[in-house]
């Protein structure tokens, strides 16, 4: 189906912005959890992959394309949804941290499901409304990324996404790319490492351009540090040790739902290397594409990932989707996805055909994949 455009005067219509408010029932069922116990502790998992896929079914796709002339003003209350999560996500994180413990009703396995249901919200969605926010130039968006970031003790996601996995997206040096067949289970440990020491690597080498050392002031990771641990003190504060397993729990939970995501983003993908240590540049092809309708209203369009990285300045309401013709298409939305990449053989069964074909359609003069299947440039330099 061919993209269509959506005028800028159509962008502002409530029909068009409310579905991305969706994200903050997810709070009130949080609370009932909390509060009914029993089965309800399992609402947010069930809520956030299930009927979200289900309707995703029911819906379709969206192939409606914003104008990427649409004015900063007609995305006010596109924008406004990502600015309120911080401070919401804070107080529903905190306030169930103190309330939980000394609930009587909720048994220890209760409190440990719903905390890990907790963090599939900050996963699924303050991770990736912080996402939203570092690509900002304003200086209190990125703040608010931050804040959402220190919630789920991953800080450092700023700087490896910014500075390293949009610099190398699809080649060996960026360790979220995962390669061909590599399942996730080999995928997640790999990149936990990794990813922390190139972020380091990348902001040391910022520095080290200014003249500066590594334990400059300047140097975020101390701010990045800081607000972690202020995190881990608040728990303290509210519920002693108890408080902090929850707060391990859900910040667990969160990360492992991130890789989730940036597993299934470039699966098997790989810009050509053009020798001498460059690659050619970052296509819309080089990122999975997706259009359902329903995860993208949860996601705030993070789905349409090959616009993302095509043009990573733009906000979320202008992201545009692409044909299968200009863009490799993912078969089901995100929430179907990271259940399927939790069973590496069904994966490799439906997903390497397709990195076969989009090899094939973009890439027919290349008869050597096996260097970029194990992560190796395949040419000197």
């Amino acid at each position: 189906m061919t993209p269509h455009t959506i005028p800028p005067a159509d962008m502002v219509r409530i029909s068009r912005v409310a579905p991305f408010w969706i994200t903050l029932l997810l709070v009130p069922i949080a609370w009932l959890g909390a509060i009914k116990g029993g089965w309800s502790v399992l609402l947010l998992p069930l809520v956030s992959w299930y009927f979200f896929s289900l309707m995703d079914a029911l819906l379709g796709r969206d192939t409606a394309n914003a104008d990427l002339d649409t004015p900063q003003t007609a995305l006010f209350w596109y924008r406004a949804v990502t600015l309120i999560w911080a401070p919401i996500q804070f107080c529903l994180l905190f306030s169930l941290i103190w309330y939980v413990p000394q609930a009587d009703h909720l048994s220890a396995l209760e409190k440990i499901v719903l905390f890990f249901g907790v963090g599939v919200i900050t996963g699924t969605v303050g991770i990736n409304y912080s996402h939203e926010l570092m690509h900002q130039k304003n200086r209190a968006e990125r703040r608010m990324a931050d804040l959402l970031l220190a919630m789920v003790l991953y800080s450092h996601f700023r700087s490896e996404h910014l500075l390293v996995h949009h610099r190398h997206v699809a080649t060996p040096r960026d360790a979220v790319t995962a390669r061909y067949n590599e399942g996730f289970h080999r995928f997640y440990p790999r990149v936990l490492k990794q990813s922390l020491r190139s972020a380091f690597e990348a902001e040391k080498a910022m520095l080290h351009r200014r003249g500066k050392a590594w334990h400059d002031p300047s140097n975020p990771f101390f701010r990045y540090w800081a607000l972690q641990a202020l995190m881990l003190f608040f728990a303290f504060l509210l519920a002693g040790w108890v408080g902090i397993g929850l707060f391990l729990i859900q910040a667990g939970t969160a990360v492992w739902q991130l890789e989730l995501v940036n597993y299934i983003e470039h699966y098997g993908l790989t810009r050509k290397h053009l020798g001498n240590g460059k690659y050619e540049h970052v296509k819309p092809h080089h990122s999975w594409n997706s259009d359902h309708r329903m995860s993208n209203w949860l996601l705030i369009n993070l789905q349409r990932h090959s616009d993302h990285h095509y043009k990573p300045d733009r906000r979320f309401p202008v992201l545009q989707t692409y044909s299968s013709a200009d863009a490799p298409q993912l078969p089901f939305g995100y929430p179907v996805m990271t259940m399927l990449a939790m069973m590496p053989p069904l994966w490799c069964r439906i997903m390497n055909p397709k990195v076969q074909q989009w090899r094939r359609a973009h890439y027919p003069e290349i008869t050597e994949w096996h260097p970029y299947e194990r992560g190796e440039n395949p040419l000197p330099g």
